[in-house]
């Protein structure tokens, strides 16, 4: 039996959240540090989801602007070695090569995994048709695949090329 009273919240869910807001408001100069702060929390788990929802604001905000890259090198510092997170941030930076239709490689994109796969085949901001296709044909469940050939049936109808004159 412990002394925690049965409804009370656990610890780590108070520092979970209190991690997620002094994340959210950490100044770019301060955020490194803190994300490094985080991540010596002694639940692992705790402390690497905090980050890993840190990582998707951020890396969601910066995506498409020339400040990525140099945040997602210091972020792949800060991380280190933390397999989840290090694939995370490598999987963001393969998304913005997408979506900025800068150089990737197909086998990135087939065996990237499944998060990777539905946000690359959902979000407005991948318009690759290169990347879609390969997606549509190649994708690993079944949502992937219809996703990617919806995006494509799209932006083929929405294609100056494709309007018929009558």
């Amino acid at each position: 039996m412990t002394d925690q009273p049965f409804d009370a919240e656990p610890p780590e869910h108070l520092r979970y959240r209190r991690y997620l807001e002094d994340l959210g408001d950490v100044s770019e100069a301060a955020e490194a540090a803190m994300v490094a702060t985080v991540l010596e929390d002694p639940n692992v788990s705790m402390a690497e989801a905090a980050v890993n929802r840190h990582l998707e604001r951020q890396a969601a905000l910066l995506l498409t602007v020339p400040a990525f890259p140099a945040w997602a090198r210091t972020m792949a510092t800060v991380i280190g070695d933390r397999p989840f997170l290090a694939r995370r941030l490598r999987e963001w930076t393969l998304l913005r090569a997408v979506a900025l239709d800068e150089p990737w490689a197909a086998e990135d994109l087939i065996t990237a995994s499944d998060w990777f796969q539905r946000t690359a085949s959902a979000v407005l901001v991948v318009t690759s048709p290169e990347a879609l296709s390969l997606l549509a044909e190649q994708g690993r469940t079944r949502r992937v695949r219809n996703a990617a050939s919806r995006r494509l049936q799209h932006s083929d109808r929405h294609r100056p090329d494709s309007v018929h004159k009558s």
